[in-house]
């Protein structure tokens, strides 16, 4: 953990000290409702908003990392029986950010990907944006999306001009 801007740096700050109060609250509820601290879980002690790499397991449904958008490196395990309950805990949210699907078996991960609600789904990688790909989420995670050639249309108003030719009745000249 470190500085972004120097190499070796894998998890930086969080962008303000709100930021990481709400990422612990949310971790500490998740705890109150049930949930195991399985590494991390407390802000370090140290200059800037760092919140070291947290896992939690046994987590309910219910719980705060469940139910909400966490920013931040916070990962809530769920255990399900099958592919099946895994789409479906994953779409099992009012958001839509990003996810990710890791497998050994890249038709499998390729498939889940494809079922999943979400503006972006990586298989074996992490969610990021890059910005070659539109990036953007569904839900209450937003509309639209940022980056890409499908993103920068999204910041410009495209206009429609129509010009009828009095002698041509039958459509519009084209030019």
């Amino acid at each position: 953990m470190g500085d972004p801007r120097e190499d070796g740096t894998d998890v930086g700050p969080q962008a303000r000290a709100d930021l990481l109060e709400t990422l612990h609250d949310q971790v500490e509820r998740s705890v109150e409702a049930g949930a195991t601290v399985a590494t991390g879980g407390e802000p370090l002690d140290r200059d800037g908003f760092y919140y070291p790499p947290t896992v939690l397991t046994d987590v309910p449904r219910d719980a705060a990392v469940a139910e909400e958008e966490v920013f931040g490196p916070v990962a809530p395990v769920f255990e399900v029986a099958d592919e099946s309950e895994a789409i479906e805990l994953a779409n099992d949210t009012a958001f839509g950010l990003g996810g990710s699907v890791w497998t050994t078996d890249l038709e499998r991960g390729r498939r889940v990907a494809r079922r999943i609600e979400s503006g972006a789904v990586f298989v074996n990688e992490l969610t990021k944006s890059d910005p070659r790909l539109p990036f953007g989420g569904v839900g209450r995670s937003g509309y639209g999306r940022e980056l890409g050639r499908d993103g920068i249309r999204e910041f410009v108003n495209r206009k429609t001009v129509w010009v009828q030719d009095a002698r041509a009745p039958d459509g519009p000249a084209t030019e």
